[in-house]
């Protein structure tokens, strides 16, 4: 949790410090004055401060003394000179040894207060960063990816061995498949893992925006554009950027990507000035750019350069042995947030989920599994506590089945769910749907007239 921040002014002139002072107040910060360098150094070793707002000019103890006590005391705390026009070399200097920013005599409020709002937002994101850093043991550790399954286990050997490297990963899987968490893992077992990890969704955001959230823009670059902002290429410095549904970026944005990942640099928009970047870059997309590079919407030689390290994360209905596990994981946890005392899924819930395609994937199975812990009121999940979805797959109601019925009518049954799920994992190829099932495809068209399943899929 983000608290009040706290703010230190260190001035010897009493208007300029009562100034500062008062506006930062007004802005909502928690504010200490004081008047001389030494005063400033005493208060900085007893206390944690956000951000230090200095003179570099001060009798005995200047702002250099104050940064480097800043170093010792406060590691966190983001240092700001204020300094006369004749004295920006040294200013320049102190930025070079660890200050954040510098701001020249005479300047309005209005230009200092912008200063510490860059500052806050930056502060944002660490704390963010903070946070996420705690939740590794409990959630972004390769072990707390549920997956015992032979193709998970595959893809977890080869994030162990990308992890630590610097090399592009490109992460494919269809959606809800859990893309998002393998590139947390990738990240967080890496050596940049205590710098940022910076997130992106290309999907959410038009081509305009999306230029201005990768690359950040300058003051005026556009109707709107107020100030100056750093882009998320700019944030993720020296950490890990992670561009979801990549797929989804237009050609213009592809190009300005290719040259990121080429020579490492880029500019603002609406700005001159080359910016160096350090940046581990994670892609993921459902689309098979492959396909998408065939048909000229996907550039092929950014495609290349993306798909350093492929990684795909196979549908769930493809690693059916991990879904009982997936869902013991669920109900602990949804038990635990909702003060529901449940133990288990019952022996016809579980034969639901696992005849169950999941077209959601593991988000589906999630959402499931929270729906039951939240409606259900026994130990055990009930078939009536799952999904419709889930409920009514089978088109003849198997699950009604009664031992009073002939044998010959429930074969009946069983056959036509069977070759429901058969063309549903098939994904409506009928003619892969009926090599799997071991009979021909002219066979399986009959049974599915006798049936009436033509339009099965």
């Amino acid at each position: 949790m983000i608290n009040q921040p706290k703010i230190l002014v260190i001035d010897d002139e009493p208007l300029m410090r009562i100034s500062i002072t008062d506006a930062l107040i007004a802005e909502g910060y928690d504010v200490k004055g004081v008047e001389t360098g030494r005063d400033g150094i005493d208060l900085v070793s007893k206390n944690s401060y956000d951000v230090i707002i200095t003179d570099l000019r001060l009798p005995e103890v200047d702002g250099i003394e104050i940064l480097k006590a800043s170093f010792k005391f406060s590691t966190k705390a983001k240092v700001v000179m204020i300094t006369a026009y004749g004295s920006v070399d040294t200013a320049v200097e102190a930025m070079k040894q660890g200050a954040y920013d510098y701001i020249t005599k005479p300047f309005s409020m209005d230009e200092l207060l912008i200063v510490v709002r860059h500052l806050m937002e930056f502060r944002k994101l660490e704390y963010e960063n903070l946070e996420l850093r705690e939740k590794i043991d409990e959630k972004y550790t390769f072990e707390g990816i549920v997956g015992s399954s032979g193709k998970m286990q595959e893809v977890l050997k080869k994030v162990k061995v990308v992890a630590d490297t610097a090399s592009t990963v490109l992460i494919t899987g269809e959606s809800g498949t859990g893309k998002e968490l393998i590139a947390n893992a990738i990240h967080y077992h890496s050596s940049r893992k205590d710098n940022p990890f910076i997130k992106v969704s290309c999907a959410a955001l038009p081509e305009t925006l999306l230029e201005a959230e990768l690359f950040g823009y300058e003051k005026g670059a556009f109707t709107g554009a107020l100030k100056q902002k750093k882009g998320r290429f700019e944030l993720a410095h020296t950490g890990t950027l992670f561009l979801d549904e990549i797929g989804e970026i237009s050609p213009a944005i592809q190009v300005k990507l290719l040259r990121v990942l080429q020579e490492r640099q880029f500019e603002r928009v609406g700005g001159n000035e080359t910016l160096n970047v350090d940046v581990r870059i994670i892609c993921a997309t459902q689309r098979d750019l492959k396909k998408e590079v065939q048909k000229g919407i996907f550039r092929e030689d950014l495609y290349y350069r993306l798909n350093v390290v492929p990684i795909h994360i196979p549908p769930l209905r493809e690693r059916k042995e991990d879904i009982l596990l997936i869902a013991a994981s669920c109900i602990k946890k949804f038990s635990s947030q909702n003060n529901k005392p449940i133990e288990g899924i019952s022996d016809k819930a579980k034969e639901l989920l696992l005849n169950y395609p999941f077209p959601g994937n593991v988000r589906e199975l999630e959402h499931a599994i929270e729906r039951a812990a939240v409606l259900g009121n026994n130990k055990e999940i009930q078939p009536a506590d799952l999904p419709d979805d889930i409920l009514n797959f089978y088109h003849n109601d198997s699950i009604r089945i009664s031992y009073s019925e002939p044998l010959s009518k429930a074969i009946e049954h069983f056959e036509k769910g069977y070759i429901i799920k058969a063309i549903g994992e098939a994904k409506g190829n009928k003619t892969l749907a009926a090599a799997r099932l071991g009979i021909s495809r002219k066979t399986l068209w009959e049974k599915c007239r006798n049936y009436g399943l033509e339009k099965a899929k």
